[in-house]
């Protein structure tokens, strides 16, 4: 994976997140990001960083997101190791 199909990804997943109402209103609520934001900052690879790290806080929302994008289970973890700060350990 390259960092720019890796920005790829977290711009699906930022689409697929944001298309689940449930889903958007936690997003937005945790993020404190307003409709505005999210399109200013769709484009910048720390903000799609964090919607990885996002996404991947819950087991459910990366297996739906993933069954409805056809990606394996692991593609999101790989692509958020692409994206600024993804080469950090995670110790959890």
């Amino acid at each position: 994976m390259t960092p720019r199909s890796a920005e790829g990804l977290a711009v699906q997943a930022l689409t697929w997140i944001l298309s689940t109402d449930d889903l958007a209103n936690v997003f937005m609520g945790a993020t404190g990001a307003s409709v505005d934001n999210i399109r200013t900052e769709a484009a910048d690879p720390v903000f799609l960083a964090s919607v990885l790290d996002f996404l991947m806080m819950d087991d459910a929302w990366v297996t739906g997101f993933c069954d409805s994008a056809g990606l394996n289970y692991e593609d999101p973890m790989r692509a958020r190791q692409m994206l600024p700060g993804g080469d950090l350990p995670n110790w959890t």
